[in-house]
């Protein structure tokens, strides 16, 4: 399904603008699927907005042999029960030589670290990475009489030896089963869905993408029991793991609602080979998700064809060396085995629901994974592809019941999908959906940047293992929309974020919803000021990739934010003062006089940015008014010692090799925190007499004890 959107414009001109107006007459209303806008003596502009709805249809007689030659006359469509005007009709022969349509070329992929090639438009830039299925255009049909075959490997669902079990499937098919009539496309999910392969027929290309699959990826998500069957780990009263089981089941089937959502830009009829270990829902929570991606496939006109990944699996009565034993009566009384095996089964009935609500089949226990891709291959044949324009234009999200009839012999089988579910616009989105966006475009390898954010990371150290890393974003106000709700002006704002490692683990993340009330002044300087958003994690030393994203909930216009950023290891250092990064701001600012409370008290307490009630606001464009003062914020510290050791701190300004400005040296003898030995540095400095432009910002710290020194310097921009 596709919208297509057209706007005619009517200039009212010559003649006609020279008749005289009628008085106090009313305006003419649009009809239904068509928005008017006007403005007072300008242009009036007319928007429809159509559906276009893709069927694929296969034909047979009554001895299972596809009909042919059939055109757009011999069907009859209805929608709800109304008549369609069918807009197209191809069909699709498929058989085991080789078409004569050869294959439109795909995009290539281009390396992240290769040079872009010249684009030939210098208003279009071609991707750094291929990230997305190649679309179509609506009603064409790019792979005439081609079978489209996905192979999708959710890494984070398999251990090692399923994901080399599912690798040599993959390769024995394309070796030796994949007929001239089959494109393939390659998939895998750990922490983000990559397309690996867009789809193809070349071979060697297919095979390179599969070996290089970095088996072990995504693991670490290992779903545990709680019930009889867990493993005895010897601690007591441990955390409940359900309801991060509970998390990843959801990512995992957000991420194939993904991937579906990239195979719907595609007219043709597609299936797609889901390898996994078995896929288990917990609860009733998840459902949601469960039945969304259900809907997103039939709404794509995908069919599941899953495969278990462990085989046929015969499991030891008291478990075998995969797992730890279970402890207690249990493990003696049969409730262990008894466990075990309802928990296996649940997690193929899972598997089997994708596949039958679909129209696919489940492989499960069968030690030949390559067949499930052959039942995929076999279940398509010839068929026809049909294209009309709903007659209701209604972005509703309803589910639409579809009767297609072919008006010749009574006594053929007609096969394909019985509905699907309308579009939906922003404004329509249920909390579930907004919900599901969000969580849908954090795990897209493409970031989506409709809306303007930028983000400065801190870290300060709290114990000998342990740092506070404040995180600063912002977004310029002239980009949020603005509503009114119960009387007053707001904004609402939804921000989501991760944080991984460098093994691409997750180790933190973030969820939250402001809505930021406003009124009369604070509105109008909203249009010309950024919003702040403060959150924080505590993380130890190491390497760390920070995915963040903010949603403007009026509009859905979302921003995203993703860059990398290192907590060193402080105990280390020998050769320096160890310091924490360097804060610099332009506001300090009372906690009772901020747009919105933080919800996490712990974080508050403990940020060294919030002293006596005021917060100190990071700059992170380091932009600086010459008419406020800079204030300049970092902490040293002093382990291993006793008493506080004195300190020489200042802060310099250089304008390429020139110093413009430099404050007199800061003697800090006193403030040395008993638990994290953090001394803090503070400087306010006045920039008044500073000329406006661009400036290297240096803060030298001395210690003249253990004759020490450190240094720390970043550009920064005066304006008027």
């Amino acid at each position: 399904m596709r919208r297509i959107t057209a706007s005619i414009v009517l200039f009212l001109l010559g003649a006609a603008a020279q008749q005289p107006a009628p008085q106090q007459q009313p305006a003419p209303q649009p009809p239904p699927g068509v928005a008017n806008t006007s403005a007072k003596n300008g242009p009036v502009t007319f928007s429809v907005t159509q559906q276009l709805v893709i069927e694929d249809v296969t034909v047979t007689d009554k001895n299972g042999k596809p009909i042919e030659g059939l055109t757009a006359k011999d069907f009859t469509v209805t929608e709800d029960n109304v008549q369609q005007t069918i807009a197209f009709c191809e069909y699709q022969k498929l058989s085991e030589t080789a078409p004569d349509t050869p294959i439109p070329p795909a995009p290539p992929p281009v390396a992240a670290d290769a040079p872009a090639p010249a684009p030939a438009d210098k208003d279009k830039v071609p991707p750094v990475v291929v990230t997305s299925i190649s679309p179509e255009k609506p009603g064409d049909v790019r792979y005439r009489n081609r079978r489209l075959i996905t192979l999708y490997f959710d890494m984070s669902a398999m251990p090692v030896p399923d994901q080399l079990r599912a690798q040599a499937a993959a390769l024995k098919f394309i070796h030796t089963q994949m007929s001239p009539a089959d494109l393939m496309a390659l998939i895998a999910f750990s922490d983000s869905v990559k397309v690996l392969q867009d789809f193809t027929d070349n071979k060697d290309e297919l095979e390179k993408k599969i070996i290089k699959l970095f088996i072990g990826e995504g693991q670490g998500f290992d779903p545990t029991d709680a019930d009889d069957s867990a493993s005895d780990v010897g601690s007591a009263f441990g955390e409940d793991d359900s309801e991060f089981n509970l998390f990843n089941t959801d990512r995992q089937l957000a991420a194939l609602q993904t991937a579906v959502k990239m195979l719907g830009q595609l007219n043709e009829k597609k299936v797609l080979v889901y390898f996994a270990s078995g896929l288990r829902l917990n609860g009733v929570d998840n459902q949601a998700q469960f039945q969304a991606t259900i809907n997103a496939a039939i709404r794509a006109n995908v069919a599941f064809f899953t495969v278990d990944a462990r085989g046929l699996v015969a499991q030891a009565p008291m478990g075998d060396a995969t797992h730890g034993s279970p402890g207690g009566s249990a493990m003696y009384s049969g409730a262990s085995m008894m466990a075990f095996n309802n928990n296996f089964q649940k997690s193929q009935d899972t598997m089997y629901g994708l596949a039958a609500d679909t129209g696919g089949k489940a492989l499960l226990d069968n030690n030949d994974l390559g067949k499930g891709i052959q039942m995929a291959e076999q279940s398509i044949s010839s068929y026809y592809i049909l294209g009309y324009y709903s007659a209701n234009a209604t972005l509703d999200g309803r589910f639409r019941r579809i009767k297609i009839t072919y008006n010749g012999d009574p006594s053929a089988k007609l096969t394909y999908r019985q509905g699907y579910f309308a579009g939906k616009t922003f404004n329509k989105f249920t909390t579930v959906d907004k919900e599901r966006q969000l969580q849908d475009a954090l795990m897209l390898g493409d970031p989506i940047t409709d809306l303007t954010i930028d983000m400065a990371v801190n870290f300060f150290q709290l114990n000998s293992a342990e740092y506070f890393v404040p995180v600063t974003a912002k977004i310029p106000g002239s980009e949020l929309a603005l509503a009114r709700r119960r009387g007053a002006e707001h904004t609402l704002i939804d921000f989501i974020g991760e944080v991984k490692d460098e093994y691409n683990v997750t180790v933190a993340n973030v969820r939250d919803k402001i809505d930021i009330k406003l009124s009369g002044e604070t509105a109008e300087r909203l249009s010309k000021q950024p919003i702040q958003y403060e959150t924080a994690f505590t993380l130890l030393p190491g390497t760390y990739t920070m995915k963040f994203l903010a949603r403007d909930d009026e509009t859905g216009r979302i921003g995203t934010y993703l860059n990398k950023f290192v907590v060193p290891n402080l105990n280390k250092e020998q050769k320096r003062v160890p310091i924490s990064s360097v804060v610099l701001s332009g506001q300090r600012m009372d906690k009772r006089d901020s747009l919105y409370n933080t919800r996490d008290k712990d974080k508050t307490s403990v940020n060294p940015l919030i002293q006596d009630g005021m917060e100190l606001v990071p700059s992170v464009t380091r932009v600086f008014s010459k008419s406020k003062d800079m204030y300049v914020y970092l902490q040293a510290y002093e382990r291993g010692q006793a008493s506080m050791q004195p300190l020489v701190a200042f802060v310099s300004f250089y304008r390429g090799q020139a110093k413009a400005f430099e404050t007199p040296p800061l003697p800090v003898t006193e403030g040395m925190d008993p638990k994290s030995k953090a001394v803090p540095l503070k400087f306010s400095l006045d920039l008044s007499k500073l000329h406006p432009g661009k400036y290297d910002c240096q803060v030298t710290i001395l210690d003249p004890t253990s004759n020490k020194a450190a240094y720390w310097q970043a550009p920064v921009m005066l304006v008027q």
